[in-house]
């Protein structure tokens, strides 16, 4: 159950007036709507109820809601009753270019894991069945990926935006020691292949950048919501290229079955076919693990050849893939 007083209770016991509002049959008193909305229910006085309920109309009007009042003196004691104009709440049908449907078809395919690529999957279902249909031919030859498999990532997300204080056990780059951190979380953003979490460290007293990849167990969240302000001035990925700084891009040769590899091929430097069916590419990469996931992710199509840290990263991410399936063979990386 919400808290009372809180972020969170707010938008409910608003969200429960506009749906009671917008579904009545005639305009409500006020005294049916403290009935019928249970957050009123529970104030302390009428005159409790009162300023709550006057608050929230402003509230509502604000944010552009036709909240309406009309005379139900024949109905009801009280004089003025509230609804919600239907006609004036509905948004007006929605149109795309074809160049914009593009563009939303691209979003959704960016997500390939993460807790939001739901949402995404789900918006474009709510389009189509509006009858509005994405333009999937001027996709082809684009491949966009953000990965989020970092068991950290739902949780410092949702910290990110409740601006919820949260405490994690945090593998140090250096020395590899474990500790324990306790930060405001400000921003969330991927760079080089990496999540990092930008934020306030309290035990340290300065901003810090975290590496999700390097969280150990569980992110606890500690009490309150909305607890701190983000600076107006923070940038996450400006704060992350200061701390962590460009990588120097390296060099990576794989081999690719003919026909296969299709997002290697366009960003490799050089492709040479050997005549046996298969293709040598040599391409850049900053960051060895994102290289082997996606590697591993054509199968037994493309090959790891050098450097041998993405040759090891392919076979242990294979061999974890064959343990996983109850094989008894070893992946072949190279």
């Amino acid at each position: 159950m919400t808290a009372h007083g809180g972020p969170a209770a707010k938008t409910e016991r608003l969200l429960n007036l506009v749906l009671c509002l917008l579904y009545t049959r005639r305009p409500l008193p006020k005294s049916k709507i403290r009935e019928v909305v249970p957050q009123y229910g529970s104030a302390a006085s009428d005159e409790a109820f009162d300023r709550m309920f006057e608050r929230d109309k402003d509230e509502l009007r604000e944010l552009g809601i036709p909240l309406v009042t009309e005379d139900v003196s024949t109905i009801w004691e009280d004089e003025t009753g509230y609804r919600i104009d239907q006609r004036e709440y509905a948004l007006p049908e929605i149109a795309f270019e074809p160049d914009e449907l593009a563009v939303l078809g691209l979003a959704s395919r960016a997500w390939a894991q993460a807790s939001l690529a739901g949402p995404a999957a789900q918006a474009l279902r709510k389009l189509k069945a509006s009858g509005i249909e994405r333009d999937s031919e001027s996709l082809i030859g684009i491949e966009p990926r953000l990965r989020t498999t970092e068991p950290a990532f739902e949780a410092v997300k949702n910290a990110v935006l409740m601006r919820q204080e949260v405490a994690f056990d945090y593998r140090t780059g250096g020395e590899g020691e474990v500790r324990r951190r306790r930060v405001q979380p400000w921003g969330l953003a991927s760079w080089h292949g990496r999540w990092y979490l930008t934020g306030h460290d309290l035990d340290r007293a300065a901003e810090r950048v975290f590496r999700l990849s390097r969280i150990i167990g569980p992110v606890q969240t500690l009490p309150g919501i909305g607890a701190f302000a983000v600076p107006a001035h923070h940038r996450p990925r400006d704060l992350i290229r200061t701390t962590v700084g460009e990588q120097e891009p390296q060099r990576a040769t794989l081999r690719a079955r003919e026909g296969r590899g299709q997002s290697l091929r366009r960003r490799a430097l050089q492709v040479h076919d050997d005549g046996s069916g298969w293709s040598v590419l040599e391409l850049e990469f900053s960051d060895p693990e994102a290289l082997a996931d996606e590697v591993t992710g054509f199968g037994a199509d493309v090959l790891a050849v050098e450097p041998a840290e993405v040759v090891a990263a392919v076979v242990r991410r294979l061999r974890g893939a064959a343990e996983a399936h109850g094989a008894t063979g070893e992946g072949e990386g190279s």
